[in-house]
């Protein structure tokens, strides 16, 4: 695995995929790289690509408000995507792009730690939990997996576009406050 230092500088110069030759920046992520919460999202937007950072544009402040209300602060998440380079007109990323992006993305997990992952829409189940589940029919429930808790959610984007989805993902969210706060109350006992 790969230090921090070392991952930024591979996914600089990385040229796996086409993605690569048409991005203006990387987006590895952001926030507390020892944080108890990781989110995952699809890949980088227009606005990400021109800052280099995740979850900059309106799904990310939607985010943002959410965590916000929510009262889960910015030293206790890190926000990465499953591809870090933006796909082409934000399409969702192709199973190959997304393929060899996975090991920065593992690196991620293994150098942050989290306790709770959560995998914002569709792309970020696919690729986290199951390429065959339907984000409508396991979001909200919680997997264990190799020591992580993790909860598929709908991605910010998509209540954007169908507020009917909005309170689905208040409901989910609570729910990993909630498991948030028992897991560090449990580190701290």
């Amino acid at each position: 695995m790969l230090d921090w230092e070392e991952l930024i500088g591979a996914c600089s110069g990385c040229q796996r995929c086409s993605l690569g030759s048409t991005r203006k920046n990387i987006v590895v992520g952001r926030g507390n790289v020892n944080a108890p919460l990781l989110f995952i999202g699809e890949g980088p937007g227009e606005q990400e690509d021109k800052q280099g950072l995740p979850f900059v544009g309106p799904a990310g402040k939607l985010l943002d408000t959410l965590l916000d209300a929510l009262e889960i602060g910015k030293d206790q998440y890190y926000i990465a995507n499953v591809v870090k380079c933006r796909p082409p007109g934000n399409r969702v990323p192709l199973d190959d792009e997304a393929e060899k992006c996975l090991p920065y993305l593992r690196n991620q997990v293994y150098l942050i730690k989290p306790r709770i992952i959560v995998c914002l829409g569709a792309t970020a189940m696919k690729y986290i939990v199951d390429k065959d589940a339907r984000i409508t029919q396991i979001r909200g429930t919680w997997i264990e997996r190799k020591g992580y808790w993790i909860m598929p959610t709908f991605h910010p984007a998509a209540l954007l576009r169908d507020e009917s989805k909005k309170i689905l993902m208040w409901q989910d969210m609570k729910k990993v406050k909630q498991r948030l706060d028992e897991l560090c109350q449990n580190k701290i006992d």
